[in-house]
């Protein structure tokens, strides 16, 4: 049977009975990218738990550590800082690491490693000890790199490859996750990135120029007119392709799986940011850090950073990641309404 906005039945009921939800791909990388960079470039081994960091893109506690910390879940985070879905569409070259950012085909890979890891003194699976179905929640969310500069946003993509590439490469990952008994899975659709300083109307904070896009052209309206076309493009694919595979095409039977709006969430986060937890007066438009073209020269703002909805001009803030974690918490019970829900 296939029902969908099974709000307050399977959701809700899964969430009461567990204590240990494994959140495991997702926008904010806590120390992955960190391991590679000290290691030469070097992945993390098999059967490692990577620490908790507060050295992270958005200035401190990451989306998913503050769901942890709402719940008591045990948070396992695959996610590398500057991912790309795969590097057959997008390639993004870091030389600290001496190759592309390890993308979300890498990732997936990276927790199958550890689903099948031994422990060779005790012979068992020390990483992953209680993983079931019914007790694991898996999201993802990815897309800021893909759709942005060096990528879709400025034809870069590989390989003839278009955006529904990029769509069928998260489907080809929940895949991989759904073959390793994964049947919980919530799809954070892509943030209002035309909202960000990097990509923002001039009369709305815009930059003209970042460290993270030293040549960006001139014309920056319609840099942030293209990208809301994309962010838009690709939320409404979702929302349609998320029920055709489960409901249709009956790609993950078992499966349960929350389309979580988080576009709309820092949408309105954006036009009402104390009712989201920020601290007035409220800056939306105007990062809190701040880089010159270089990356050489780097100043934070004097106010704390819980008055800021962007940490720099493209990552969310940990006051916005912490109300995206609020609401994750919600989509989880089954009782947001910025989520839809389907079970095949």
């Amino acid at each position: 049977m296939i029902r969908k906005n099974m709000r307050r039945t399977e959701w809700k009921a899964h969430l009461q009975s567990l204590r240990q939800e494994q959140y495991y791909i997702n926008y904010t990388d806590e120390s992955r990218l960190g391991y590679f960079i000290s290691h030469n470039g070097t992945a993390p081994p098999a059967g490692l738990l990577l620490p908790e960091s507060f050295n992270t893109p958005g200035g401190g506690i990451t989306w998913d550590r503050w769901v942890s910390n709402y719940t008591g879940a045990k948070l396992y985070d695959y996610a590398v800082s500057g991912a790309v879905c795969s590097n057959q569409i997008v390639y993004r070259y870091l030389a600290s690491i001496y190759g592309p950012f390890p993308d979300v085909v890498y990732e997936v890979n990276a927790f199958i490693a550890d689903v099948d890891y031994i422990n060779a003194t005790t012979h068992t699976n020390t990483l992953y000890t209680n993983r079931r179905d019914s007790n694991t929640v898996y999201s993802m969310w990815i897309g800021t790199n893909d759709l942005g500069v060096d990528a879709f946003l400025t034809d870069s993509s590989l390989n003839m490859t278009t955006i529904p590439d990029y769509v069928d490469c998260i489907f080809d990952r929940f895949d991989s996750i759904y073959a390793q008994g994964g049947r919980y899975f919530v799809l954070m659709n892509t943030a209002p990135l035309q909202l960000s300083p990097l990509y923002g109307m001039p009369d709305a904070g815009g930059l003209n120029t970042s460290h993270y896009w030293p040549d960006k052209p001139s014309n920056i309206s319609e840099i942030s007119g293209k990208m809301k076309e994309y962010t838009s493009l690709v939320n409404s694919i979702f929302s349609y392709r998320t029920p055709y595979e489960l409901m249709i095409a009956k790609r993950y039977p078992g499966a349960s799986f929350a389309l979580y709006d988080v576009h709309s969430l820092l949408t309105d986060l954006y036009y009402n940011p104390t009712a989201f937890g920020l601290t007035a007066p409220a800056i939306v438009d105007v990062p809190y850090y701040q880089c010159d073209p270089s990356g050489v020269t780097c100043v934070s703002s004097n106010m704390t950073l819980d008055h800021y909805m962007w940490y720099d001009e493209l990552h969310p803030s940990q006051q916005t990641d912490e109300a995206i974690a609020r609401e994750f918490v919600n989509v989880v019970k089954g009782a947001s309404k910025y989520a839809t829900y389907w079970k095949q």
